[in-house]
């Protein structure tokens, strides 16, 4: 089964029920990198222009507002165009 990112735009209620404004903030600039997610992460994007390329050559686009959860094993390429600024938590 694949694993798959959820990408949302959430309400000020779900944000506030997360605690998102809690949560720490990573900023990282125009760059392309692998990653792999050891654990689930949720985070909301502040800024930024991010393409997610999965192992299927599959995209997803990202932007300002978007909540976004990665699942626990996924690997994936970030292709980030525009400055990244997040708030993001680590586990569930």
């Amino acid at each position: 089964m694949a694993l798959e990112i959820e990408v949302k735009k959430p309400s000020r209620e779900d944000l506030n029920n997360l605690g998102v404004r809690s949560w720490p903030i990573w900023e990282k600039e125009v760059s392309a990198f692998d990653w792999f997610y050891d654990e689930k992460e949720t985070c909301l994007f502040l800024e930024g222009d991010v393409e997610i390329e999965l192992a299927d050559n599959s995209k997803v686009k990202i932007i300002k507002g978007d909540l976004v959860v990665f699942p626990k094993g996924l690997k994936c390429r970030w292709n980030i165009k525009k400055k990244v600024k997040k708030h993001y938590k680590f586990g569930d």
